[in-house]
């Protein structure tokens, strides 16, 4: 055979042969880089909202829910504390947020931050005093009772609760909700009764609004103090004293089933 034949499909040989391991050596590293030996997991970066043992309380609010004027410091939410831990043996934590001269166009910016979301998504209950800044500003409704400013400051407040209230819902779909209304401080003063009115359709539109909604439950007060006002009030005539705040947890436990 010809030398330079036999050169010639030598070289083609060796050619191919160098194709076909190249594409070999391409097939194979694919194969192992696309085929990890253990597949990672899909993590889930959301974090995670631990919930506290016992029974968790959330409250927001006024200075009611601080307990201003309670001289023994516990006010409403403290006395309610120690009627569910003597009844349910429970532990029960308390995580209060209310800020003393909070009205509700205040509540509804509190109401949407990162923290006060995750402490309402492990709340067990919830318990809100508002309103009685909005209304009462320091007497000065006395002043106003017969104008239409009341209803004004009513409709802003109540679309305020609307909103506060379509939060909660939304970070807690099941939590009991308590609303504590107003009772009137000054009807003991010269217009006080005109002021009743007021206050008792304020009491009355905030009730409708809150049975709007599912486990809100409005909690009248007016005629816990109605008849004795100065029994039940602080030296400032305006704030409950320990006698007045024990009358408005009596009130909530009584709502309470165990």
């Amino acid at each position: 055979m010809n030398k330079n034949v036999i050169r010639s499909v030598t070289i083609v040989s060796v050619f191919f042969c160098i194709l076909w391991l190249i594409g070999l050596g391409l097939a194979v590293g694919e194969y192992y880089a696309g085929k990890p030996d253990k597949i990672p997991e899909k993590t889930n970066v959301e974090k995670k909202v631990e919930k506290k043992e016992g029974l968790h309380i959330v409250a927001l609010g006024d200075s009611l829910t601080r307990g201003t004027g309670d001289e023994t410091g516990k006010g409403y939410i403290g006395v309610l504390m120690d009627e569910i831990k003597e009844k349910s043996k429970q532990d029960v934590q308390l995580t209060n947020l209310g800020i003393s001269g909070q009205r509700s166009d205040s509540l509804k910016q509190q109401i949407q931050q990162t923290e006060v979301k995750r402490q309402l998504q492990t709340a067990d209950m919830i318990l809100v005093t508002m309103g009685g800044n909005d209304l009462f500003r320091g007497g000065q409704a006395l002043l106003e009772f017969e104008t239409e400013d009341i209803a004004d400051i009513e409709k802003k407040f109540l679309e305020n609760m609307n909103f506060i209230f379509q939060q909660i819902r939304s970070s807690n779909p099941k939590a009991n909700v308590f609303f504590i209304g107003l009772y009137n401080p000054f009807i003991d003063l010269e217009q006080g009764k005109e002021m009743s009115q007021v206050v008792r359709h304020w009491n009355y539109q905030s009730a409708e609004l809150s049975a709007s909604f599912p486990n809100i439950v409005f909690v009248p007060t007016f005629d816990l103090f109605e008849l004795k006002v100065n029994d039940y009030l602080y030296t400032d005539k305006f704030h409950p004293n320990t006698k007045g705040y024990r009358l408005i947890a009596e009130r909530v436990a009584s709502l309470l089933t165990w």
